[in-house]
């Protein structure tokens, strides 16, 4: 992604995920692609790329932050099956995968962070952009789960880095499939068309701009 030197200049941290699962895109990148370097609610959009890989994933995003020193964090991840954008509201301590991620690894019942609490709360106006993403006529809605793969190992860890800051706010969203994704799948699958999701994670920044 482009390099940035203004380190006043407010701005949002937006990372999304490669492809895993034997898939040739994923959403969240490509969302993530079309808003790195532009001003959203008056905020510079910068853009990540994370691994779908445990542990590493979550060291990238730590450099991030750090490097970025954004205001918000908005982490995006896709979530097959489901039909509208997810806002997520709670990360828990486990990594317990379903299916080897993108290195092979395949954690069971595996803490994110060893004696860390058991959950954490997202800290973004979840109800609002909910509800402002809706108005525009895109669906969206809370979700309660963020599973147990590497997304909402990376939702975790995020709190747990943020928490006690209180100048810097997270959270974690779930996209749905790209219409060509569905398509490759049988066409049964919902999903929602690229150009939607941008709008929607634009409309997030917005809110939180206000």
């Amino acid at each position: 992604m482009k390099e940035r030197k203004d380190e006043l200049m407010k701005s949002v941290l937006l990372t999304g995920f490669e492809p895993f699962g034997g898939e040739e895109v994923n959403p969240s990148a490509r969302v993530v692609e079309k808003l790195d370097g532009r001003f959203v609610g008056g905020r510079l959009v910068i853009g990540t790329v994370l691994p779908v890989v445990f542990g590493k994933s979550l060291a990238m995003l730590k450099l991030e932050v750090r490097r970025v020193q954004p205001e918000w964090v908005l982490c995006l991840g896709q979530a097959g099956g489901r039909a509208e954008i997810s806002l997520e509201r709670v990360a828990l301590n486990i990594q317990d995968a379903n299916m080897p991620d993108n290195a092979g690894n395949q954690p069971v019942d595996r803490p994110v962070v060893r004696g860390g609490p058991a959950a954490y709360w997202s800290t973004l106006p979840i109800k609002s952009v909910v509800a402002a993403i809706r108005e525009a006529g895109i669906p969206a809605g809370v979700s309660e789960s963020a599973g147990t793969f590497v997304c909402n190992q990376v939702f975790y860890g995020l709190m747990w880095m943020l928490e006690g800051q209180r100048k810097v706010r997270g959270g974690f969203i779930h996209v749905p499939y790209l219409p060509e994704q569905a398509r490759r799948l049988g066409g049964g699958a919902p999903s929602l068309p690229l150009k939607r999701m941008v709008r929607g994670i634009e409309i997030a920044i917005e809110t939180l701009s206000g």
